[in-house]
């Protein structure tokens, strides 16, 4: 991976190409981001870096994140992600991400957290059929029905399909283009729609696929 950043999801539009063809993207703010860390091979096995994304009020932090923070003399952020890359030397400690790592036309994918749907049964959830309401199905025609438990194994397994609270999942949604990049503003309009409610944050990174 070589270039990321961490934004937040603004909102859904459209523009038009060259053609005249209306193209629907989900514009972002990305960044301005700031190097907080640098790991390197030989400190720590790998190389990467961790990046920071929103201001955060200094009496919120707790102490060991004031003394991460003030050991490389950044300001307190919201956010935080790692990146790996493969030239760990291109970058500082305080050095400024901006959306202008990215340009109109690079494979992303991007990543955020679904929005929450609360408690969900298992027609709704996981798509479950239903029965009839015509003759004796009693009130449980959008039930999940028996699980097949008996004495052995005396457990329910893990991974069963039941109700339960549906969305708020981290989600990956891969091989989205860059459509334009305003550096001036900080925003990056992506062909599509992307994972999270509007405010919500979302990690953008390069195109595993590409």
């Amino acid at each position: 991976m070589q270039k990321g950043i961490i934004g937040k999801k603004i909102g859904m539009t459209q523009i038009f190409d060259e053609k005249g063809k209306v193209i629907p993207v989900t514009v972002v703010e990305a960044g301005p981001c700031v190097v907080s860390q640098k790991k390197t091979v030989e400190n720590d096995g790998y190389a990467a870096i961790q990046i920071g994304y929103g201001d955060m009020k200094a009496h919120k932090v707790n102490k060991p994140m004031k003394g991460h923070f003030a050991k490389g003399d950044v300001a307190p952020k919201r956010t935080l992600r790692e990146f790996r890359v493969e030239n760990i030397d291109a970058y500082n400690v305080g050095d400024l991400i901006k959306a202008d790592t990215f340009a109109a036309g690079d494979k992303i994918d991007v990543t955020g957290t679904s929005k929450g749907k609360g408690y969900a049964g298992v027609v709704k959830r996981w798509n479950f059929g239903r029965l009839k309401e015509s003759h004796g199905s009693g009130p449980v025609a959008r039930h999940g029905g028996s699980i097949g438990m008996c004495s052995d194994p005396s457990k329910v397994f893990k991974g069963r399909k039941m109700a339960g609270h549906m969305g708020a999942e981290r989600v990956t949604v891969q091989n989205l283009t860059v459509v334009k990049v305003d550096a001036e503003n900080n925003l990056i309009a992506i062909k599509g729609a992307i994972p999270g409610p509007n405010g919500g944050t979302v990690i953008i990174h390069d195109s595993v696929k590409a």
